[in-house]
């Protein structure tokens, strides 16, 4: 790869600032949508698309950022990741804990907080909510609307809950899969930035006012619009893998084959495998280093159409009853896993 791959990226700060502003103008909008003729309200809802995709590209350039792909230095990422992942509802210190720190140094592995659960785990109620939210052979069409535009908050909550909690009261922390710790300094700062978040949505809902309509046209349905795309991009990351014995992105993880438009609007999120090989690498390159792994793996790189990646979900179990067999909650169905290539 060339060096220039490795260096950071600061234009990407502005594409944080641009999303902002996005949902700061959908906002004040929808603070005004009942001075608007009944016949033009529909027009607001075209814009309503644009803030949920705002939401998902906040999402994807503060996680570049936050791995050093835009700037270099902890203290300007810890403030520019906190603008960007307040509206997401996730404290930078504990997305620095549970993503950088946990699931990419220990991904899908036993102690990875992102896997999905054990058959053998107890029936805590984040299993029963995977087990009823998460795309599978098992979910019903209304749980997987629910779970779609409200994962993302709760793998969020469970999160808070299990790293705050964990060490005083045992249930929470048995919340999440693979539960894990924090430093007393990262609680603290933990606790500090859930603050500032849970006054920044309620400033967002103030400005809007306690009304219905504007209240889901410009907060409800942008939010939970974004969440569920995100959640359609993190589900194929590493569901459909077996659990890993040691932390290799070509066993572990998957990327997905989707249209140009869509990587370039979305970071090349799509470009999972290779994100995992060089988390903090400048995403434009990804499609470079995707070429070089097909020439170099191509029996080990995994790669999916979109499609083809959602039908495997949604044909498969998602409880692992060992390190290659993914079961229903029940147990009576069991599939092997990697699944063979289309």
């Amino acid at each position: 790869m060339p060096p220039e791959a490795f260096r950071a990226e600061p234009s990407r700060l502005t594409l944080v600032l641009i999303n902002l502003a996005i949902l700061a103008l959908g906002w004040s909008m929808a603070s005004r949508l009942e001075q608007w003729p009944a016949l033009a309200l529909p027009l607001f809802l075209p814009f309503t698309l644009v803030m949920a995709n705002a939401v998902v590209v906040l999402l994807f350039a503060t996680h570049d950022l936050l791995h050093g792909s835009a700037i270099r230095g902890q203290g300007p990422r810890r403030w520019v990741g906190f603008m960007g992942l307040a509206v997401l509802w996730m404290p930078p210190t504990l997305w620095h804990a549970v993503h950088n720190r946990q699931h990419h140094g220990h991904t899908n592995s036993l102690t990875d907080p992102d896997r999905s659960y054990l058959e053998s785990q107890p029936a805590t109620w984040g299993k029963r909510i995977q087990h009823a939210f998460v795309p599978s052979d098992e979910v019903t069409p209304l749980g997987l609307a629910l779970g779609m535009g409200t994962a993302w908050w709760v793998h969020n909550l469970r999160t808070v809950l299990s790293v705050l909690l964990g060490s005083r009261i045992p249930a929470a922390a048995t919340i999440v899969p693979a539960p894990f710790g924090v430093s007393r300094g990262e609680r603290q700062a933990i606790v500090l930035e859930l603050l500032l978040i849970i006054a920044i949505h309620a400033g967002v809902i103030a400005l809007i006012g306690l009304r219905p309509l504007p209240l889901l046209l410009g907060y409800g349905l942008p939010l939970g619009l974004g969440y569920a795309v995100a959640m359609a991009y993190i589900y194929t990351n590493h569901m459909l893998c077996p659990l890993a014995e040691e932390n290799d992105p070509l066993a572990n993880s998957v990327s997905l084959q989707l249209p140009a438009w869509l990587d370039l609007l979305h970071l090349n999120f799509s470009h999972h495998v290779e994100h995992h090989i060089f988390p903090g690498m400048n995403t434009n390159f990804y499609p470079m280093l995707r070429l070089i792994l097909l020439e170099r793996y191509p029996e080990s790189y995994q790669s999916l159409s979109g499609a083809e990646a959602w039908h495997r979900l949604m044909t498969t179990p998602r409880h692992y009853r060992d390190g290659r067999t993914v079961v229903t909650w029940s147990g009576e169905r069991s599939v092997n896993l990697p699944l063979k290539r289309p």
